[in-house]
């Protein structure tokens, strides 16, 4: 059975018993600030556990692509020395809220391991946690367990929680005895072993209790159910394999990083555990990739790039000398593109930005390795490396921890663990300050209050810009009250409103609320839950109470010309991928603020040229036609974009343009591309790491903007006194000219400041048989001090020199030693020691030397200085 068997085959098992298979949510989670990447099966059910979202389904199953490096759980550093670590792993499960609990678990759970999957039973235990007799009674007398073969476990082992309060409840984990040739030999081992001997198949949890601040634990009204199996594991057991690389999932690369070495898997421990890092890191790349994490210094992208370097550090100990791991992306998607399609539309963009850090790294590890060497060098006699040293290396330049181990060891040095492990606490607290979490706000308790308590705002805002509606909660400074008065800011919530709450891209509406007590004025319009829209007002006459009718209008002029903008990013996003290529995604809006994936900037060429395809389009007048209450998959399947950061329910809005585009969109649009008039592209530069950024305006803004370019063009032509057809030729000939009447200039100034220099030759003295300048030169800049330097070396072919001057509160100094006196009189410390007089510092070689300070008014003392300098040489 292979591993998308496997993988069917659950999903399959669950559908048949009334489970909705619901597609894996993104690796990187929404609304969840807690977490770096999804992690677990339950991680995009979270918000129906807690009550906030409702689904029209009460069982769910689905396989979840998840990631378990970096922050809380990472099993990075085990990667490649176990045969089950992973960063990159699917999650198996199956869910249920409120609807079925224990019994049914269990019995799904044995039934589908030992019927469907055909695992010997005599081979099975299983946990529970210690107090949970309901959970025994159903293993011994429904399913006919032997209780010997039921262990009670701890806390610890069998009993999970969602955070330090809020759901939570026991656990119980379905384990297979693989055998003696899976043990560790220890006479210990046993059940609960950390050995393969009794692998841990499938944890069921079963959430049945409320966890409050005091640890109190109160029944849930509704309790819910959990599971959890990795694909990987169950496959490996599955296909009698002793390892997960050992499975199709992962084999696969594994012979594509044999070809590449050049040596075989399994001959070597040391080679097998390189092997095994860099299949696995090349999962985990892609995937993250594929999602839209790149590359870089902090959050998410920090840890992907600490992957992506750890699989190069590896690919280095195989003998390895190039780029290796982007050339196996295709195989990584070649195993995975059955059940993730989006990964072969994304193929050649992940390869492109691999590929790209890869060689970024090769550099990198080349001045690492120097850098240590110096270290050695400098720190042999004492036999110790400093740990500044080597997270300096971990850190800059991406060396693991054990490769500078292995190096130090050659080299008979120890390193210092300690400071090393102080300055790797430094680095988590700043990381941890750092971490923005999934990039959104907290959401306000009282919203999450309202949303679990069935709150639900009806839009109407489709259809008119004008509604009446009952004021169902004010909120002033976090606080709910039950009224506001003129000049107060305050949050409106309404039964129904036309007003559209910032979300999917499209800013939220404008425009006024009034009843018969008062009027508030609308400035912004949020969207925090899916079912809940919050005006953020002023309130500009009069008091408005909870419980009022009132009249919501929105600013027309104002929503029609952000139903312009928004409209034109689907064109523009159409173009995008027309243009560039369809690893382009969408990665935020706002207006035309577009964000996309994309690796390298934009020649102006392309620029324009997407312009005109876009004004094409909004000349062809091409319809715009919104379905509504789509499901979504169908939706998928027809072709439509879901852009991933956005979270959908099972019913979705699709909206098309044309033959071209085709997305899952809630937004407010225009009837017709013709409506948007014009488009312009203003700017185009990097947003982060793979992502650029378009700014662009459209319809009356566009209109405006090119007036307003007009406009300069006109004053420019009456400035330079020639016609608008003549601007480009006469701006060439007044830069030509400047730049000309610039050179004449400098060399008149430097004719005279050397001429100058001549007439200071009478302020040389002769001291101890060396010839001394130190003079003052008004008027002159660090340039020219230079310039009247060569000068006077041109003339004498021994002389020392300091040469002064003050500007605009500062003071300079240039210090020249001709080469026969370098040797006694080094410039760079000469200036060391009268830098301090002007207020500054400086250095140099040691035949010319500079400095500059705040205390002009020492100069005098400064230059006198030297003489002194002078005679004790």
């Amino acid at each position: 059975m292979k591993g998308s068997d496997v993988r069917l085959r659950f999903l399959k098992y669950f559908e048949d018993n009334g489970h909705t298979v619901v597609k894996s949510s993104s690796l990187i989670p929404k609304n969840d600030p807690t977490l770096l990447f999804t992690n677990a099966g339950m991680v995009q059910f979270k918000d129906v556990f807690l009550g906030l979202d409702k689904r029209p389904y009460k069982r769910a199953t689905s396989s979840q692509k998840c990631v378990r490096a970096g922050g809380k759980h990472s099993d990075l550093e085990n990667v490649g020395y176990t045969a089950r670590h992973h960063t990159f792993f699917e999650m198996l499960g199956n869910f249920s809220f409120g609807d079925y609990f224990k019994t049914e678990a269990i019995r799904f759970g044995w039934d589908l391991i030992t019927e469907v999957f055909k695992l010997p039973k005599d081979k099975l235990w299983v946990t529970i946690f210690r107090d949970d007799d309901e959970a025994f009674d159903i293993w011994r007398r429904a399913i006919g367990l032997p209780p010997e073969r039921i262990s009670r476990m701890g806390e610890k082992d069998n009993f999970w929680a969602m955070g330090d309060t809020g759901p939570c409840g026991p656990c119980s984990e379905i384990i297979i005895d693989q055998g003696e040739a899976f043990s560790c030999g220890k006479p210990s081992c046993a059940l609960g072993c950390d050995c393969d001997r009794y692998l841990e198949l499938w944890n069921l949890v079963f959430m049945q209790y409320d966890r409050d601040s005091s640890g109190n634990l109160t029944p849930l009204p509704n309790p819910s159910i959990d599971t959890g199996m990795g694909l990987e594991r169950i496959t490996a057991v599955l296909q009698g394999v002793k390892s997960n690389y050992e499975t199709d999932l992962l084999r696969g690369i594994i012979l594509r990083i044999e070809e590449i070495a050049g040596k075989p898997y399994g001959a070597n421990s040391s080679t097998d555990v390189s092997m095994r890092v860099i299949a696995d890191h090349s999962r985990a790349v892609t995937f993250l990739i594929s999602d839209g994490v790149f590359p870089s210094n902090e959050g998410r992208g920090y840890v992907l790039r600490r992957i992506l370097r750890r699989a190069v550090r590896h690919s280095r100990v195989l003998g390895i000398k190039e780029p290796c791991l982007f050339s196996l992306i295709p195989s990584v998607n070649e195993i995975m593109q059955s059940a993730y399609p989006e990964l072969d539309e994304r193929l050649a963009f992940v390869t492109e930005v691999v590929k790209n850090e890869e060689e970024r790294f090769f550099e990198t590890i080349d001045r690492g390795l120097d850098l240590l060497n110096l270290e050695v060098q400098k720190h042999g006699e004492q036999k110790i490396l400093p740990g500044e040293v080597v997270f300096k290396l971990y850190d800059t330049y991406g060396f693991p921890l054990d490769l500078t181990e292995d190096i130090v060891k050659e080299r008979g040095l120890q390193i210092d663990y300690p400071a090393f492990e102080k300055e790797m606490d430094k680095q988590r607290e700043k990381s941890r300050q750092a971490w923005k979490g999934s990039g959104e706000e907290e959401l306000a308790p009282l919203y999450k209050e309202f949303v679990s308590g069935g709150l639900i705002v009806s839009f109407t805002g489709y259809e008119s810009t004008k509604d009446t509606g009952r004021i169902t909660a004010i909120i002033k400074e976090g606080r709910l009250v039950d009224s506001a008065a003129e000049g107060e800011e305050v949050e409106i919530i309404t039964d129904k409103t036309p007003f559209y709450g910032e979300s999917g891209g499209q800013v939220g509406d404008r425009g006024f609320i009034e009843g018969d007590g008062g009027i508030a004025e609308v400035v912004e319009t949020k969207k925090p839950f899916l079912n809940l829209i919050v005006h953020h007002s002023v309130i500009k006459k009069g008091t408005l109470w909870v419980g009022d009718k009132v009249e919501l209008r929105v600013d027309e002029s104002y929503r029609y010309g952000v139903r312009t903008h928004h409209t034109t990013t689907h064109i523009l996003h159409a173009v995008l991928r027309e243009t560039l290529g369809t690893h382009v995604r969408q990665a935020g809006s706002l207006v035309i603020r577009f964000d996309f994936t994309h690796f390298s900037s934009i020649d102006d060429k392309t620029i324009r040229t997407m312009e005109d395809v876009i004004n094409d389009r909004v000349r062809w007048d091409d319809r715009v036609i919104t379905r509504t209450d789509v499901p979504y998959e169908e939706a998928i399947r027809s072709g439509a974009m879901a852009i991933f950061e956005e979270k959908y329910g099972d019913k979705v809005r699709v909206v098309s343009i044309g033959d071209y585009s085709k997305e899952l969109c809630g937004g407010t649009h225009l009837h017709t591309t013709g409506e948007v008039g014009l488009f312009k592209i203003v700017t185009e530069t990097a947003s982060s790491a793979g992502v650029r950024r378009i700014e662009a305006i459209a319809g009356e803004s566009a209109w405006k903007f090119l007036r307003k370019q007009e406009e300069t063009l006109v004053e420019a032509s009456r400035v330079l006194k020639v016609p608008q057809s003549d601007l480009i030729s006469r701006l060439k000939k007044v830069v030509e000219e400047n730049e000309k009447l610039r050179k004449e200039l400098e060399s008149f100034k430097s004719k005279m400041m050397i001429e100058r220099a001549r007439e200071l030759l009478d302020n040389i003295k002769e001291v101890n048989g060396i010839k001394v300048l130190s003079v003052e030169i008004s008027e002159a800049g660090p340039d020219e001090l230079r310039k009247v330097w060569d000068d006077l070396k041109s003339k004498f072919k021994s002389c020392l020199a300091v040469l002064g001057t003050r500007n605009d509160g500062k003071a300079f100094l240039l210090v020249g030693v001709t080469k026969d006196l370098s040797k006694r009189f080094h410039a760079g410390n000469i200036v060391k020691e009268l830098a301090p007089l002007i207020g500054g510092g400086g250095g140099g070689k040691p035949d010319m030397a500079q400095a500059g300070g705040n205390k002009p008014e020492n100069l005098d003392a400064a230059l006198k200085k030297v003489f002194e300098i002078i005679n004790k040489g």
